[in-house]
């Protein structure tokens, strides 16, 4: 009996049968994520119900020295729960609970599975909600383990800025909690940011505590329209000097723009366009509405229309979520590609400006949209991967759009995390510290079990 076979039988004794599963279709389900990156699949797949059972799992992966990657719902977009190692996928699907929500506290406890809007169907009940919107229906867990981020991160901060406390399991076994139920705190080393945007190679989380809000007295939406990316740029940052508390403003390029329009079924206006809500109570957000449109006006914008309306607001932003989809049905054939830099602000709007260049110049079929509240944006690349000249062109955009941004002091991710696709930037990026990083890993992983070779490169082989 080798020894997947051997692990295989030790977890079946271990967990319920049906927690345990080698089914060729659920290993094909576990071999990728939403991205490019070439599919690897894992031996076995398991199900946790509890705490219990992944400190069982992870246990049992240590004795074998076999790799253990957490997987939440796949939605990843740099290959983070590709198990290129093979080994155990821990499936947190199962964990999928809302444990307790203390809502004269502001906060929910939540199992690793459940998703963005399963959570903010239970808050609603309370009049509250999860702000933390990525686009994809993601799971908490996986959000936490990549510090997502989305659409309003521009008013309510980002996952890492939600987290107030985490259970994991360590890879001996062991279950920590990295936080308090406390709104502040000076105690210690700050864990829930070391283990917030680890991506699985740290522990696997368990159970989490998560700040959550009021749902606002009113809410409107806007969309503007521009002659120019840079007009559109400029105008959010007047927006944020001059302190109006904008709830999201998503930037969409032209091309995108008609993209939408083909996928949605809408008919707005083919040009650089704002989408922007704000939250808050009716009189103030007539204020914020009528300080928004004098700003804008003074940076050319052409057309805004403003939504109060929930249906049209739903209408305006399903557009605006939908835009991925909308270049995958568009181009039947091709594979998504969803670049991801962050910038200062000051640097935005020359970064859209040199990303379209690229783009242009590469003669690759792609659109720019991005969170530019943050300084964060996209380029939706659609590439043929039977055509190599087309990939290398993609992966030579990316390359050139990341060595812009981290020559102006910005990031190589703002928020889809490192992966396996973002690795050959850390170095550059963080010089020593990431040695630091590397022993951390091997700190609290000597093993090297947890997702390995992802985030930081392993120094040294198993012994």
């Amino acid at each position: 009996m080798n020894t997947t076979e051997n692990l295989y039988e030790e977890l079946r004794n271990a967990l319920k049968e049906h927690q345990v599963s080698k089914n060729e279709t659920l290993i094909e389900q576990h071999s990728h994520d939403e991205s490019y990156h070439k599919p690897s699949a894992p031996d076995l797949v398991i199900y946790p119900e509890s705490t219990e059972d992944v400190q069982l799992v992870v246990k049992i992966a240590s004795v074998y020295e076999v790799p253990v990657v957490p997987y939440g719902l796949g939605t990843s977009l740099e290959g983070h729960t590709i198990p290129y190692d093979r080994g155990i996928t821990i499936d947190f699907s199962e964990m999928n609970t809302v444990i307790e929500v203390r809502e004269s506290d502001f906060l929910v406890k939540v199992q690793p599975g459940v998703t963005r809007s399963q959570l903010n169907k239970e808050l609603k009940k309370y009049g509250l909600f999860f702000s933390v919107d990525p686009g994809a229906d993601a799971t908490l867990g996986g959000m936490a383990a990549t510090n997502a981020s989305g659409t309003t991160s521009v008013k309510y901060g980002v996952m890492r800025d939600q987290v107030r406390d985490l259970e994991v399991v360590l890879a001996d076994g062991e279950v920590i909690h990295t936080g308090s139920l406390a709104q502040k705190s000076s105690s210690g080393y700050n864990l829930n940011s070391l283990f917030v945007g680890s991506e699985g190679t740290l522990g696997c989380i368990t159970e989490l505590t998560l700040k959550v809000y009021g749902i606002p007295e009113h809410t409107v939406a806007a969309r503007a329209s521009f002659p120019t990316v840079d007009d559109a740029v400029e105008a959010v940052v007047s927006i944020l000097q001059a302190g109006v508390p904008v709830a999201r403003v998503e930037l969409v390029d032209e091309p995108s723009m008609k993209q939408a329009n083909m996928f949605s079924a809408t008919n707005y206006k083919v040009k650089p366009t704002l989408f922007l809500e704000f939250h808050g109570n009716e009189p103030g957000l007539k204020h914020d509405v009528e300080f928004t449109k004098e700003i804008v006006e003074d940076h050319r914008c052409d057309d805004i229309h403003f939504e109060e309306d929930n249906a049209a607001r739903n209408k305006l932003w399903e557009a605006r979520h939908n835009l991925a989809y909308a270049y995958v049905h568009g181009n039947p054939g091709k594979k998504l590609m969803v670049t991801d830099v962050c910038v200062p602000i000051s640097e935005l709007a020359g970064a859209i400006k040199h990303a379209r260049e690229q783009v242009d110049k590469l003669q690759l079929n792609g659109g720019i949209l991005g969170h530019v509240g943050d300084g964060n944006y996209h380029i939706l690349l659609m590439m043929d991967l039977s055509d190599s000249q087309e990939v290398k062109n993609a992966e030579h955009l990316n390359e050139q759009i990341v060595e812009y941004a981290l020559a102006r002091g910005g990031t190589c991710t703002g928020e889809h995390g490192v992966g396996v696709g973002k690795m050959k930037y850390q170095q550059k990026e963080h010089g020593h510290a990431l040695q630091i990083m590397e022993k951390i890993k091997l700190a609290l992983d000597p093993g090297q079990i947890l997702n390995p070779h992802k985030l930081v490169h392993q120094r040294r082989e198993k012994s």
